[in-house]
């Protein structure tokens, strides 16, 4: 009984030996060098698409007053979206759609009531001002926030805005047209 205790404690010492050589051995390092390479690879590309975006959204813009119109879509309403920029930032945004009349969506309380009901209480009054003081602190259209209800709205924001910021690096203030589909 004794010896059966002894050969089964010097078994599991033996086993452990095995196990504890087998992780240490230079293959190991070998794989450990190779996923510190990796990583080291995957955080300089990570660094280099940082610096990338970093430097797009701090290219100096030129003072100025930059617009973008759009024809009426299939509700009736066009886009106007205008930036001014002072001291190369962007210190006013005025990003709304008008009807024929002139009147702006975010003003009409019909529109809102209409809406506010089927979203929670958000309509354009909400998402329009949202959009516009984002952009004027995040200086990016990509780091403003989605008003839930209004996630079309803020698609063509930011697609429009980018349009806006690109005539600004160039202080093109002709205004931009884009076409929608009035279907």
């Amino acid at each position: 009984m004794e010896l059966k205790k002894k050969l089964s404690v010097a078994t599991v010492l033996l086993a452990s030996t095995f196990v504890l050589v087998a992780c240490g051995n230079g293959a190991d390092k070998a794989s450990s060098s190779s996923e510190a390479a990796s990583t080291s690879e995957v955080a300089s590309s990570s660094s280099e698409a940082t610096s990338t975006s970093t430097e797009a959204t701090t290219d100096k813009l030129v003072d100025g007053t930059y617009t973008l119109e759009t024809n009426a879509d299939k509700r009736g309403w066009a886009t106007k979206f205008v930036i001014t920029v002072k001291d190369g930032k962007i210190t006013e945004s005025d990003y709304d759609n008008f009807n024929d009349k002139g009147e702006r969506k975010s003003a009409d309380k019909a529109y809102q009531e209409s809406m506010a009901a089927k979203t929670n209480g958000v309509g354009p009054e909400q998402y329009f001002k949202a959009y516009n003081e984002g952009l004027v602190t995040s200086q990016d259209p990509a780091k403003v926030e989605v008003v839930t209800g209004a996630t079309h709205s803020h698609e063509s924001f930011v697609e429009y805005a980018e349009k806006l910021i690109e005539a600004a690096k160039k202080g093109d203030t002709t205004t931009i047209k884009v076409e929608v589909p009035a279907e």
